[in-house]
């Protein structure tokens, strides 16, 4: 979805000054306070008076958004997601490569979407990488394919303590003349980013 802003937050009448980001699954509060809220627990959401208004379990929370932005992040959380499939770019009439294993439910759901499955070439390729030597594997059997077009996704996984995180994704990839153009959330434990051929 894309959305952060700074803003001060109302958690059950305390105030806290954070950055309020939509990362589906979830909303995260990062700042003063700090919390991951799974976006489909999130109840009773509206906006009131500049305010994005809600409850989660007992709890209720104000984020002080001003009109414009409360009233479009109300109407953001409550269209249902969209699936990662989707996100991805993957539909029944694409053939993806995948490099690396699909171990991830999530990952294995959105793959069921394609027409089909190739471990040689595509319209699209994911990549599950987990180490830099992956990464650089990925890279190096995907290039005359990116060359001509063809968006690789790098699926790596979330949180500290991995060997991969998205700067050195991005970095490394960036170094062979490819460009990121979109992050997704794949699931709770990984995360992906998208690179194309850069333009001339």
């Amino acid at each position: 979805m894309g959305r952060e802003a700074a803003c001060t937050c109302v958690w059950n009448g305390k105030k806290s000054a954070v950055k309020a980001l939509v990362e589906p699954p979830e909303l995260i509060l990062r700042g003063e306070l700090r919390r991951r809220l799974p976006i489909a627990q999130m109840q009773s959401v509206r906006a009131k008076r500049g305010h994005l208004l809600f409850t989660i379990g007992d709890e209720s929370v104000a984020l002080a958004l001003g009109n414009t932005i409360a009233a479009k992040w109300a109407e953001a959380l409550l269209k249902p997601p969209p699936t990662l499939a989707k996100k991805l770019g993957i539909s029944t009439d694409t053939t993806v490569w995948m490099i690396g294993p699909a171990d991830d439910d999530s990952l294995t759901a959105a793959l069921a979407q394609a027409k089909a499955v190739s471990k040689r070439a595509g319209d699209l390729i994911l990549a599950r990488v987990d180490t830099p030597a992956e990464l650089h594997s990925a890279l190096m059997r995907a290039t005359d394919q990116f060359s001509t077009g063809t968006p690789i996704w790098f699926i790596y996984s979330k949180g500290p303590g991995h060997l991969l995180n998205e700067n050195l994704v991005r970095t490394t990839a960036l170094a062979t003349g490819i460009v990121d153009t979109k992050v997704a959330s794949v699931s709770t434990v990984l995360s992906a980013l998208r690179f194309i051929k850069r333009r001339a």
